[in-house]
């Protein structure tokens, strides 16, 4: 079986993300969306509203399943038995910094980076981005699928 995960904080879930998990789950059987937490974090949204901000978003696509975890990545994949990290480029900032950590994980494990291009009318969208168009009254609707709108 060849199960990834796509790891990240999701804070808050956005299109970005979604276009990589739906044309990331074309390539493999399984996709672990998986939420790290970090104690140094100040998050807007609780882990439990993220968890269910994508369990919504992916309702309906069996091969799809949330979890969280705390440490290495890599020790995540090994513990879910995921052979792969897919991983999301908006940009060629994305790209080296992304690069860095592949090379790490590869050193660490047997693990392989998958890097999927973000659709081009999707590649501005950051969670950052969002989390201030929230947090000064701006329209985010577009910016983030329906289960984050509600």
């Amino acid at each position: 079986m060849r199960r990834a995960i796509f790891p990240g904080s999701f804070d808050p879930l956005t299109l970005g993300h979604h276009d990589i998990i739906m044309r990331g789950i074309t390539l493999f059987d399984e996709v672990i969306i998986a939420i790290g937490k970090n104690a140094d974090k100040k998050y807007m949204f609780s882990l439990e509203q993220r968890i269910q901000f994508i369990e919504e978003a992916f309702k309906d696509v069996p091969s799809i399943t949330v979890k969280s975890y705390v440490g290495l990545t890599v020790d995540f994949c090994k513990k879910v038995d995921a052979n792969f990290i897919l991983r999301g480029l908006r940009n060629p900032g994305d790209f080296e910094f992304e690069k860095a950590i592949a090379h790490t994980n590869r050193k660490l494990s047997e693990i392989e980076t998958v890097f999927l291009l973000t659709s081009s009318g999707k590649s501005y969208i950051s969670s950052s981005i969002v989390r201030d168009v929230i947090r000064n009254g701006g329209d985010y609707t577009g910016l983030v699928p329906n289960s984050v709108r509600k």
